[in-house]
C-alpha cells in the first residue's frame, strides 16, 4: 500500500515540489506544511491518527511518536528528505534524488535474527585499590560486585561488595557469560576482628555478567571495543570512568543479541583431510570469534560483534551477512539507482555510509553545503559488509561511482582489499574510500570530485555474491574475456605443470567446490574455472607440487564448463584388456620394480604391475609360494566316516 508522504520544508528552508513527487513515486503527497513540528501540528495529529502516514521529517522522531502514543495510533514511519538531499548548495534538480530516497523507504527490510542474552549483573571489577573500590561504592546498589585487586594496598572497610586479590591469568566469553582464571587467588577472611588474606592459590575460577578493567594495560580481548559487556576506560580520565560506570550500571536484564552472520558449513573450503586451504576469515576477524573446527569454520555469535569482514572475504558463500540479509541490500541498491534514473537523473553516485556517517551527513547539512544533488546515501550496518560484489552490484545497475565513507571502528584493511578487486574488475575510478571525519571536507570532496559515465545499460544480477559478480563484470566489461586480478582474489585458474602431474587425483578428491574434476573412462584432469574458489587446498594436497593459480576473472563461456587440464593414455591389462591407471606411470614402476625388488623378482611377479586389480589378486592367489595361499583345507568329515570307523573295530 502506497502511504501518503506529509511533506514538510521546515521553515521554508527545504523546498520540495509535491506535485512532481507524487508523480515520480507514485505517492500520494500532502500539500507542502511549513512547521509540522509547531502550530502545525494538528495536521501531524490527524495524519498520525490515519495509521498510515510517513513523516517526511526525522529529526523530530521521537515527537511524533510520543504524539502517536498519546492518540493511541501506531508509531509512524519517517523519512529524511531534508539532511540526505534538500538541504544542499546544490541548484540542481533534487526531485530524482528524492524520489530514490523515498522508494528505499518502501522497501521490506527483512529483521535481524536474534538470540537472548541475559545478565544479572554479576560484575568484576580489575584494578588497583586507589582507582577499583571508589568505582566499586558507586555501583554496590546497582550490581552484584566483586573487585580483583592487582595491588597491596587499602582494603574495604565494609562488606558491600566482595574483594579479592590475584592475578587474571585469562578471561574469556561476552556479556552474560564471561569466565575469568585467576592464579595466585586471595581472599578476605571477615570472621575475626581483623580481616586478613587468605593464603594464595592457582586455579581459581569465576562466572560474571560484566568486566570493568581499570588496569589501564594490555587489552584481555582483541578488539576490546567490540567485545559487549568489557568496559575498559583510561583509569587516568575521570569522565571515561564515570561514562563506564553509567554504561555497566545499564548491563542488567534480558538484551537481544543480532546473529550477524549465516554459516553454511558444507560450503566452507577452510580445509579437508588435514590440508589447510582458506583462512580468509580466521585472518581478518577482529574479536577472534571465528576458530577452526576441522574441515570447517564456527562463528561464536556472542562474541561476534557484526563487522561483516568475513562475509565480503569468503569466497565459497560459506559465511553471508544475515543482519539485515544480504539479499536485501542488492534490492536497496538497485532500487535506489532505477528510480532515480526513472525520475529523470543522470549518473547517480552511491555514498555508502554506516550510522557515524549519517551524522556526518547531517552535520554537513546544517552547517555545510550538503550532498550534491547526484549523491545518493545509503545506510549500511557494518561498513565492512559492503564487498566487492555490492560495488560491482552498484555499478551494474546504474551507478557511475560508489563512495564509501570510512568510519573509525571499520576494518580499513578489508575494505581496501575488497575496493581494489572491484575497481580491478570495473576499472579506475568507479569506486573510492573516503577517509574524512569532517563533514565539511566531505561535502568538499563530493561537489569537486568529476563523475563518470554510467553504464549504458544497467542490470540488475541476482543470485550469489559469486554470481552477481561475474553478471556484473560482464555488463562492465561487454569485450573483455579475462580480468586480472590481484594476488589472493577468489576467482582464478589452476595451473597444472603436465610434466610433473602423475594424475593421482588426490586434487580431485579434496577440492571443496567441485572445480576439480576426473573422467571415469580415462585418465584425465577437469577443471571449470567458474568455480574454482582458488582456497589452496589443490596446491597443498599435489605431493609433485604441480599446481599453482592464476588470480583472474574468465568472463568467457569456457569458465562454466569443464576443460582438460591434463589427460594420458590409460594401460591396458595385459591379462584381461581392461584399460586401468596411466600408462606414463605404469611404465616408470615397471622399469623401477620389475627384476630390482625382491616382490617382483621374475618375470611371473613383474607382470602383476600391469595388471588391474581383479586380476592381480587372481593372479596372486594363484602362484607357487603366494603369501596368500593358506593349508589345504581338511577334509569334511561324515557320518559314514564314523560308522566306518566303528565297523573296522
Amino acid at each position: 500500500m502506497n502511504k501518503p508522504l506529509i511533506l514538510c520544508d521546515c521553515s521554508g528552508t527545504n523546498p520540495i515540489n509535491a506535485d512532481r513527487l507524487a508523480a515520480t513515486t507514485n505517492r500520494p503527497c500532502s500539500k507542502l506544511h511549513t512547521a509540522l513540528c509547531t502550530h502545525e501540528v494538528e495536521v501531524a495529529a490527524a495524519a498520525i491518527a490515519q495509521g498510515e502516514a510517513t513523516i517526511c521529517c526525522t529529526q523530530e522522531g521521537r515527537f511524533f511518536s510520543e504524539l502517536a502514543a498519546e492518540l493511541g495510533a501506531p508509531e509512524p514511519e519517517f523519512l529524511d528528505l531534508r539532511d540526505r538531499a534538500g538541504w544542499t548548495a546544490d541548484t540542481g534538480d533534487l526531485i530524482p534524488k528524492m524520489s530514490a530516497l523515498v522508494a528505499e523507504t518502501a522497501l521490506t527490510v527483512p529483521a535481524a535474527k536474534t538470540l537472548d542474552v541475559h545478565s544479572h549483573g554479576l560484575c568484576l571489577i580489575i584494578g588497583p585499590a586507589k582507582t577499583a573500590l571508589p568505582v566499586a561504592e558507586k555501583l554496590q546498589d546497582a550490581l552484584g560486585v566483586t573487585v580483583l585487586l592487582t595491588d597491596q594496598d587499602d582494603q574495604p572497610v565494609h562488606r558491600g561488595y566482595d574483594v579479592i586479590r590475584g592475578n587474571l591469568r585469562c578471561a574469556a566469553g561476552a556479556l552474560g557469560q564471561f569466565q575469568v582464571h585467576i592464579d595466585a587467588l586471595q581472599q578476605l577472611d571477615i570472621t575475626g576482628r581483623n580481616w586478613a588474606w587468605t593464603a594464595p592459590r592457582d586455579g581459581g575460577q569465576s562466572d560474571c555478567d560484566i568486566i570493568l578493567d581499570l588496569t589501564g594495560g594490555t587489552p584481555m580481548f582483541p578488539a576490546p571495543e567490540k567485545r559487549e559487556g568489557y568496559l575498559r576506560p583510561d583509569p587516568k580520565d575521570p569522565i571515561a570512568v564515570s561514562d563506564a560506570v553509567f554504561a555497566a550500571s545499564q548491563l542488567v536484564g534480558t538484551f537481544e543479541k543480532p546473529l550477524y552472520i549465516r554459516t553454511e558449513a558444507l560450503l566452507c573450503a577452510h580445509s579437508r583431510a588435514s590440508q589447510s586451504g582458506c583462512t580468509r576469515c580466521l585472518d581478518v576477524c577482529p574479536t577472534g570469534a571465528i576458530t577452526s573446527q576441522g574441515d570447517h569454520v564456527s562463528i561464536d555469535p556472542m562474541i561476534c560483534a557484526g563487522c561483516g569482514s568475513c562475509a565480503s572475504l569468503c569466497p565459497s558463500g560459506a559465511l553471508t551477512y544475515d543482519a539485515p540479509p544480504t539479499d536485501s541490500l542488492f534490492v536497496r541498491v538497485q532500487t535506489l539507482a532505477r528510480t532515480f534514473v526513472a525520475a529523470g537523473g543522470t549518473a547517480p553516485r552511491l555514498l555508502v555510509v554506516n550510522e557515524h556517517g549519517t551524522e556526518m551527513i547531517a552535520l554537513a547539512a546544517r552547517f555545510g553545503q550538503g550532498l550534491p544533488a547526484n549523491a545518493i546515501p545509503l545506510e549500511v550496518e557494518a561498513l565492512n559488509s559492503f564487498g566487492h560484489a555490492e560495488i560491482l552490484a552498484a555499478l551494474a545497475a546504474g551507478f557511475a561511482k560508489v563512495d564509501i565513507l570510512l568510519s573509525p571502528s571499520v576494518e580499513r584493511d578489508v575494505q581496501q582489499r575488497e575496493l581494489d578487486l572491484a575497481t580491478a574488475i570495473s576499472g579506475p575510478n568507479t569506486a573510492s574510500l573516503l577517509d574524512l571525519s569532517d563533514p565539511d571536507a566531505l561535502s568538499d570532496e563530493l561537489f569537486a570530485a568529476t563523475t563518470p559515465a554510467a553504464i549504458k545499460t544497467p542490470i540488475r544480477p541476482i543470485g550469489t555474491r559469486r554470481q552477481i559478480t561475474r553478471q556484473a563484470a560482464k555488463a562492465l566489461a561487454p569485450n573483455t574475456e579475462h580480468l586480472p586480478l590481484p594476488d589472493a582474489a577468489p576467482y582464478g585458474a589452476v595451473l597444472v605443470d603436465t610434466d610433473a602431474c602423475t594424475l593421482c587425483l588426490s586434487c580431485v578428491s579434496l577440492c571443496p567446490s567441485g572445480a576439480l574434476g576426473d573422467n571415469e573412462d580415462k585418465p584425465q584432469l577437469r577443471f571449470q574455472e567458474d568455480a574454482c574458489l582458488q582456497c589452496g587446498i589443490c596446491a597443498n594436497t599435489c605431493p609433485e607440487q604441480a599446481i599453482t593459480y592464476e588470480p583472474r576473472l574468465n568472463l568467457t563461456d569456457s569458465a562454466l564448463s569443464q576443460v582438460v587440464l591434463h589427460e594420458e593414455d590409460p594401460f591396458e591389462c595385459v591379462e584381461c584388456g581392461k584399460p586401468f591407471g596411466v600408462k606414463s606411470t605404469i611404465d616408470k614402476i615397471t622399469e623401477k620394480l620389475a627384476g630390482k625388488h625382491a616382490m617382483f623378482a621374475n618375470s611371473q611377479t613383474a607382470k602383476m604391475i600391469q595388471m588391474c586389480d581383479d586380476c592381480r589378486v587372481a593372479a596372486q592367489f594363484h602362484q607357487h609360494s603366494a603369501p596368500m595361499t593358506g593349508a589345504a583345507r581338511p577334509k569334511v568329515r561324515t557320518t559314514d566316516d564314523y560308522l566306518s570307523k566303528r565297523r573296522d573295530h
